[in-house]
């Protein structure tokens, strides 16, 4: 019940409200991932989490007006790339503190490093939402990339519970295998080719989009595996409690914080038209 609501609210926040109001929309729902972060980070006072967020709401603002967002206005895309540009190459650092993990900790394990950490996965996700929405296309493309990372997460679930042998990142997360990540993959590799033929994509734009879509497969599990990282750090199971039967805000958006950035970047540089 909770799922279906969830993508029910979702949809009608993504198709019936403006650019603009969808983005307020997001920038909200960040700002409560962040009160999340705060937990996450260690940081055990309601002041100092409430401090926080407050910090992560003042650069979302920041952002907001570098970017020129105002009702009924177009951001500036240039100003948006610069901005993924800055954040979005910090998840290869993440990739890295995962695969090290848990001797890696002693370099990111401070309360201070790991707020850090939380503004560098919230910023450039809204960034990028707001960047696609006001796009050509934009719900569709935004919906794109929540079917990119449910795809993924569907196939690596039943491959992985098929043919799972080999650990992916056994000490963050022990049920994620590289034969789950094949099957996030393939699931995949069949959406580019049915978009690809109703959309009837010329062979160079087929294959710039299935590489746009491969790469953010791939770095949707990392931003999975970094919220499970840093959970485990903390020793907590979930972000949170506020969705029944699924945690937290970041437990439903981990993997979209890693994927929405990257694919937005992209997306924008290899000038993909769908």
């Amino acid at each position: 019940m909770t799922a279906l609501l969830m993508a029910v609210l979702f949809l009608a926040t993504l198709f019936l409200l403006s650019p603009f109001g969808f983005s307020l929309a997001i920038g909200l729902v960040v700002v409560y991932a962040a009160w999340e972060w705060s937990d996450l980070a260690g940081l055990s006072r309601q002041s100092l989490r409430l401090a926080y967020v407050a910090a992560v709401a003042g650069c979302l603002l920041a952002a907001a007006v570098r970017l020129g967002l105002a009702p009924g206005s177009t951001p500036l895309i240039d100003k948006g790339h610069d901005l993924l540009v800055l954040t979005t190459p910090w998840w290869a650092l993440a990739l890295l503190w995962v695969q090290g993990y848990p001797s890696s900790a002693i370099l990111w394990g401070s309360r201070a490093v790991r707020a850090l950490m939380g503004l560098l996965v919230l910023l450039p996700t809204w960034v990028a939402a707001v960047l696609l929405i006001h796009g050509g296309n934009g719900p569709w493309i935004i919906l794109l990339v929540v079917a990119i990372v449910a795809l993924a997460d569907i196939g690596a679930y039943f491959s992985g519970r098929r043919f799972g042998r080999h650990s992916l990142a056994s000490s963050v997360s022990p049920k994620k295998t590289l034969e789950g990540l094949f099957g996030g993959v393939l699931a995949n590799v069949l959406l580019v080719a049915v978009l690809g033929l109703w959309l009837q994509l010329p062979a160079r734009e087929w294959a710039l989009f299935g590489g746009v879509v491969m790469v953010t497969v791939l770095v949707s599990v990392l931003g999975d595996l970094l919220e499970s990282m840093v959970k485990r750090h903390r020793g907590l199971k979930d972000s949170g409690s506020i969705l029944p039967g699924h945690g937290g805000v970041l437990d439903r958006m981990d993997s979209l914080t890693a994927a929405l950035p990257v694919f937005a970047l992209i997306y924008i540089v290899s000038g993909v038209q769908l």
